[in-house]
């Protein structure tokens, strides 16, 4: 039996690198696992100094610096992911899909004191996870790090909002006894599309430090003027 499955594999691969070769199967659909070690090198100093040019350019501070809480924000699908990380990012506030794979490295973060905000479907389920998630981390925290005092905020979706936007919504499915405040439920995703991100950008706004923050960018600014004032060869 282990000659004819083996006799069949080499088969199936002649069969896919001749389907390849010919075209019948894009080069990119199917790849060997191959492996490559290219060295690095500059044409000269100058070429090396203009490399780091963008670098410098797009130095920057961490913006949480000096924070009483360091925020994350975290939702149930990659999807929104794009549209609260361009609000977040110029706090340098990092956005997570996936909870359940957050909750160690939330607890144990480099920011201290985390505050976590969460925007999740309006249903058993999100309530559910949204406890979960806030338990699981606790936990982690009083384990690993017990000086941090990690927080929830639950952003989304609420009763509330599924009222002002008139959200779609459908009764809770009969069987399901995780606890729920409501009877109707609906999606993260059936909010308007500006919705999310603006609730993300006003919440962060409400914890954030604003002179903190700009003492940050001051800094961050001076600092960048010096590092490409040491790159003479940068293009004028």
């Amino acid at each position: 039996m282990l000659v004819e499955e083996e006799r069949t594999c080499e088969g199936l691969v002649a069969l896919l690198g001749m389907a390849r070769r010919s075209g019948g199967i894009s080069r990119p659909a199917v790849s060997g696992d191959a492996a490559a070690a290219e060295p690095l090198a500059c044409e000269s100093p100058a070429a090396f100094r203009r490399a780091r040019l963008p670098a410098a350019e797009g130095y920057r501070l961490d913006h949480q610096a000096g924070q009483r809480a360091g925020l994350e924000v975290w939702c149930d699908t990659g999807g929104m992911v794009p549209q609260l990380a361009a609000v977040a990012d110029p706090w340098d506030v990092p956005v997570y899909a996936g909870t359940g794979l957050s909750a160690r490295r939330a607890a144990t973060g480099g920011h201290g004191a985390a505050r976590i905000m969460v925007i999740g479907d309006g249903d058993p389920g999100g309530a559910h996870l949204f406890s979960a998630t806030a338990e699981d981390v606790t936990a982690f925290a009083a384990a690993d790090a017990p000086d941090a005092a990690p927080r929830f905020d639950r952003l989304a979706v609420t009763g509330e909002q599924t009222e002002r936007y008139d959200l779609p919504a459908a009764p809770v499915k009969a069987g399901d006894r995780r606890s729920f405040p409501g009877t109707a439920t609906t999606r993260a995703e059936a909010l308007p599309p500006d919705a999310p991100a603006a609730l993300g950008r006003e919440s962060i706004a409400r914890h954030r430090d604003t002179g903190v923050l700009a003492g940050v960018r001051e800094r961050e600014g001076a600092q960048r003027r010096r590092l490409l004032d040491e790159l003479p060869d940068r293009p004028p």
